[in-house]
This record gives structure tokens, sequence and C-alpha cells, in this order.
């Protein structure tokens, strides 16, 4: 990317690197053309005049592969239930050894309509009676929403904050990604914990845990008896100068009862077609989610499938060039809040195309994320609800057009409490 400023039209073309729509431009990705193409609620809660930057979806277009796969299922009129993972089973263990060297046998995947069913069904199978489930946060707020239908009592654990992160006004304004809290997640097993949910990459920090601090957790759960789920959904968005490390290899190497629920749905801009996975991490965790009830391989969508088995098999490329584009878009967030949003800090991503930005000093209240919405028309997702330690914080959607962006900062600039001396 060159420089640290909004690019030109023909730039763009070069530095997006996505599947040209128009001749290789980025034309499509003007948020008042996309208001009137799709109808998500990314485009559809706020007025026209609202930046929409929340939601976890991409303005980029879908992979050529994953339409084709889409609309030649419907061309065959192939619409009927599933009766389990067929082809994706071997689709998703061939990246995930491929990327990762992750090695999973075929039997061990398991079909659930998303993410959110993988954890709340498999909470339901390996735990019916309910219990204690510890969340390291902030952490994505949709987990405080489906644990809700499950009889478990959250224990928040707070994350640390990052190496070198100092927490003083003059504190930089690209810090370091939070990480887990190792003492304070055994404190809490001693406690009495029965599960613990992962987020690995973590969201919203987009933190990607290192082996050790993995292996670690795998051997605090062995010892306390707890059941690891790892949401491991923003996985395939590791930045490639990380590395990406599976629970479940070091689960089943400490003994410890685990599952992963994954999906190609971030990774390939694949929200609504409602199709995930279930990870056993060994022959124990396997043997439990063969009891899953029929209904949640029943309700996921075959289209979803077929949509999952193109973008792990044929999308890779594709992928590589998200990842890309979204790690400009931070690198001009990283200069745009340097230089345009005093008191804002911003939490560098090491996955993932959604970045973390401390509001607190920047003079916006006490709920700035809403203050931000109301004066300055650009929707953030409020860190408010992402439990606790994210009052004063919002989360932003880095996959856009690097103008999107530079509107929203803009825009968010233009509110702030003037400066002494500007």
């Amino acid at each position: 990317m060159k420089g640290h400023h909004c690019h030109t039209h023909d730039e763009r073309a070069r530095v997006d690197g996505l599947p040209a729509q128009d001749e290789g431009c980025l034309p499509a990705l003007e948020p008042s053309l996309l208001r009137t193409q799709r109808t998500s609620i990314k485009w559809t809660r706020y007025p026209a005049d609202v930046l929409p930057l929340f939601v976890a979806e991409m303005d980029f277009a879908v992979a050529p592969v994953v339409q084709e796969s889409i609309i030649s299922r419907v061309s065959a009129s192939d619409l009927g239930y599933l009766d389990g993972p067929g082809p994706l089973a071997g689709a998703f263990a061939d990246f995930a050894r491929d990327r990762w060297g992750w090695h999973i046998p075929h039997e061990h995947v398991h079909l659930a309509t998303d993410v959110a069913t993988g954890i709340v069904e498999s909470l339901r199978v390996f735990l019916p009676e309910g219990g204690r489930i510890a969340l390291p946060v902030p952490v994505y707020p949709g987990f405080f929403e489906m644990l809700s239908e499950v009889p478990f009592e959250i224990v928040e654990i707070p994350l640390c904050p990052g190496p070198g992160v100092a927490e003083d006004a003059a504190a930089p304004s690209s810090v370091a990604p939070a990480r887990l809290d190792l003492a304070a997640i055994e404190t809490a097993f001693v406690s009495g914990i029965d599960a613990f949910l992962l987020c690995n990459p973590h969201n919203p920090h987009g933190t990607v845990h290192t082996a050790e601090e993995l292996a670690e957790l795998a051997r605090l759960a062995a010892a306390y008896g707890v059941f690891v789920i790892s949401d491991e959904i923003h996985a395939p968005l590791t930045h490639p100068d990380k590395t990406f490390v599976p629970f479940a290899p070091l689960a089943a190497a400490a003994g410890v009862l685990s599952v992963t629920t994954t999906s190609a749905s971030k990774g390939w801009n694949l929200a609504g077609v409602k199709c995930s996975v279930i990870v056993a991490a060994e022959s124990r965790a396997n043997e439990i989610l063969r009891t899953l009830p029929p209904e949640v391989v029943t309700r996921a969508s075959i289209l979803g499938l077929h949509a999952n088995v193109a973008a792990f098999r044929s999308a890779g490329d594709w992928l590589d060039r998200v990842i890309a584009q979204s790690r400009a878009n931070d690198e001009l967030l990283a200069t745009r809040v340097r230089d345009h949003l005093p008191g804002v800090r911003h939490t560098r991503p090491q996955a993932g195309y959604l970045a973390w930005l401390d509001l607190r000093g920047a003079g916006l209240g006490e709920r700035p994320a809403e203050r931000i919405l109301e004066d300055a028309r650009v929707a953030l997702n409020d860190g408010a609800h992402f439990g606790d330690g994210g009052k004063g914080h919002a989360r932003i959607n880095l996959a856009c057009a690097p103008e999107t962006l530079c509107a929203a900062i803009d825009r968010i600039a233009a509110i702030l409490p003037k400066q002494e001396g500007a």
C-alpha cells in the first residue's frame, strides 16, 4: 500500500487484489450502491446516511467459484435436506491439514446450521445438566446471546493487556492485542468451571493465541476436568506473519474433552448460508457428538454445504487476497487514527478483518459508539455488549473499500472535541 492515504480509482484496483467485478475496479464497493443490491441487516438496519461498519460481513463480492457452486445447485434443483457433512468433511480436513497441519479423521466432522448452533448443541450433549461456563472477555457478544439458550452460568475472565501496552493517556494510538490471562483462568477453574468457550483467534481483538498459551489452557482443562469448545471461525483469516494453532490436537494430547466449531462463513463472506462443522478433538468427544439430535444436521442448508466445500477446496487464493486487503486497510486505519483521532487507541489485529478501538480518551462520553452513530452517522459495534472491559470501546469492520474507511474516520474526527491550539 503506497503511503497512508485513500487511493485513487486506479490505485485501489491494484491494492485490492480481489476478483474483478467491473474490469478490476471497485465501484461495486460504494456503500450507496451496495445498499441497493444487498438486503442483509448490514444494509437495512440503519438509514441510508449511515456508514455500516458493524456486523462482520464483507463488502467484497463472494468468490466466483463459490457463486458458481451455489448457482449450479439451484440450477439442478438440489435444494433438499442433508443427512451428514458428505463432501464437506474431506474438504475441511484437507484445508486444515494444508493450512495448519491438523490431521482430522473425516468421521470426526459433524454438521450444524452455524457456529452458534454448534456451540449450543455441543453443550447440550456434553453437559446436559448445565453448569458454569467461562468466557475470556471482552468477546464476541453473540456468545452471551446463544448461551441464554442453555442452563449455564457465565463466568467472565478478563483478558490481559498486550505486551508493552501502557495504560496512560500518552500511550501510542496502536497497541498489541490482549491475551488470555492463564493465571485468572486457573483461579476460575479451581472455583469450579464445567466448560470453557475459547475464541481462537479472539474476536474482537484479532489475537492469535500461541501454541504455548493453548497448551497451558489444555493442561489446565485436563487438570480440572473442563470441557472446552473452541470457536475457530476466524482462523482462515490469520495474517501470514502469524501462525494459527488449532486447539483440538493440543486437547487430544492433554486428554481434554473438546470440540471445535467453525465454518467458511467468515473467511469467505458466507454468513447467511447456514452451514458449519463441529469437529471432535478425539474419539471420546466423537462418540458424544454422535448423539446430536438428527435435526442439528437437517437444519443445515444444502446450499451452504456446497458453498463451504467450494470455499475450502477452491477459493484459497481469494481468501489470501481478502487477508491482504484487510491488512492494508488496517495499516490505513492505524495512520488515520494516529493523525485524526486524538485519544483513540487501535488494537492491531493478527487475524480477521475486525479492529478494536478504545474510545475512552476521545471525549465522546460514556457510550461513544452511540454518540458516533447519532452524530457521525457511522455504525460500529458497541463494546459495552462484549462483556467486562468492553465499555467505552467499539469494533470496526475493515472489509470494505479504503474510501469507506477514510470516510468513517473523517466523520468521527469531525465530532471530536476541539483540541487546544487547533
